[in-house]
């Protein structure tokens, strides 16, 4: 009889793939709920490792969105998780260092979760691999 949870029945690129829809998904999310409330939130901004507010606001909002998706798509992988990781250290580190660390667990989890998308990879199940499979490696 075969094992159901046998380890040898695991796929790491399954896992690979439903680790990039769910991070990247959640950061879809993050973007557009900074889209939808642009007006209430770009003037409270305050500046952050010497980006003027309203320019940092719309950077994370643009990269939330545009790496959320192209994590979920599994397109530049590793390139568009570096922005994700380092957005996320600066929350952990920077805005919110005077926190404690229920306040930013969150930013710490994304900051983690990045790190092991970036070491994983896109896996066989993405725009990576469809495109890039030739040459032997995929980001």
């Amino acid at each position: 009889m075969k094992k159901i949870f046998s380890l040898n029945n695991l796929d790491p690129d399954l896992s690979a793939l439903l680790l990039r829809l769910i991070l990247g998904g959640l950061f879809i999310y993050h973007g557009y709920f900074c889209i939808e409330h642009m007006n209430e939130y770009r003037p409270l901004s305050q500046p952050i490792i010497g980006i003027p507010g309203k320019l940092a606001y719309d950077l994370l909002m643009v990269f939330q969105l545009g790496c959320g998706i192209l994590l979920c798509l599994g397109f530049l992988t590793r390139l568009a998780v570096l922005p994700i990781t380092f957005m996320m250290v600066v929350a952990f580190f920077v805005a919110h260092k005077k926190d404690t660390f229920q306040v930013k667990e969150l930013a710490f989890a994304y900051m983690l979760l990045s790190v092991v998308v970036f070491i994983m990879g896109s896996g066989k199940y993405s725009l990576d691999a469809l495109l890039f499979k030739k040459r032997g490696t995929v980001n």
